[in-house]
């Protein structure tokens, strides 16, 4: 890992635990790690064309403020 640019709150360690987990996982628990992810309550997942994608994250961080005041 020769770049030291990480996002805020990331470091090299959190990196690797990172990546430790998934080049570990069995298929069945990937599977069972991304079913569970649709059953979260309160979200949903959807389908746009990508060309939407700035307009929707723009809502969701208009959302958030509110939210958030």
């Amino acid at each position: 890992m020769t770049n030291k640019h990480f996002p805020s709150g990331w470091d090299e360690e959190r990196v690797r635990r990172v990546l430790a987990h998934y080049e570990t996982q069995t298929e069945e628990e990937a599977v069972a790690e991304d079913e569970g992810s649709f059953k979260e309550r309160g979200r949903t997942v959807i389908e746009v064309p990508v060309e939407l994608m700035p307009v929707i994250r723009e809502v969701i961080a208009q959302y958030e403020a509110r939210v958030k005041a």
